[in-house]
């Protein structure tokens, strides 16, 4: 059950639900709430392979091996900027965050849309997952400039909507997971993953 501008006051004014700061009437929409852009950015950089990786890759329709690449198993760079007004280049794809601080009760889950205003200019917004009960933080989002101009954007400016869930009944084990608490733009953390088999065959 998707919560009513109703339900997510209600929540709010009992501490149940924390978004901080918040304009309740500017930011909680019929069936959401509008969060803002924080100050604080990172982009991807590439990871250079060791010389005795080379030979265990496989290069699937590369013309001419690559030296360096995004990795699943190492943590990779990540270059952070702050900053009021930010240029994102064309077909580029930078990390950011809320201003907001949310918490998630035990029976609430949420997920990230991006404003069609926003969407409309050319600019994808994505929040990789489900947001679980239990989940406390600033959350990340990913940007995508998908036009062939730059596209600045600005800290403090409504960027995405958080849509909340109601559980059918409160969750056994509350989200404790590698991103808990985590603020600002936070880095994929892939490479700690658990489940992870290494030796395939």
């Amino acid at each position: 059950m998707i919560l009513s501008d109703n339900t997510i006051k209600s929540l709010l004014k009992n501490e149940r639900l924390v978004v901080d700061p918040i304009d309740e009437e500017n930011q909680i929409q019929p069936a959401s709430i509008d969060l803002k852009l924080n100050n604080s950015f990172k982009i991807l950089k590439p990871t250079k392979f060791e010389r005795d990786e080379l030979e265990y890759l496989t290069f699937a329709g590369a013309e001419k091996p690559y030296t360096e690449a995004i990795r699943m198993d190492k943590s990779n760079k990540f270059e952070e900027i702050t900053g009021h007004r930010v240029i994102i280049k064309p077909h580029s794809f930078v990390l950011a965050s809320t201003k907001e601080w949310i918490e998630l009760p035990n029976y609430i889950s949420g997920a990230v849309e991006g404003r069609s205003s926003v969407g409309r200019i050319g600019l994808f917004i994505q929040n990789a997952g489900w947001i679980d009960p239990g989940f406390k933080g600033q959350i990340t989002l990913e940007l995508y400039n998908a036009n062939e101009f730059p596209v600045v954007i600005e800290a403090g400016r409504r960027i995405c909507q958080l849509v909340l869930k109601k559980t059918d009944e409160p969750v056994l084990n509350p989200y404790h997971g590698k991103y808990n608490g985590q603020k600002g733009a936070t880095e994929s953390r892939i490479e700690r993953d658990e489940d992870y088999e290494d030796d395939l065959f």
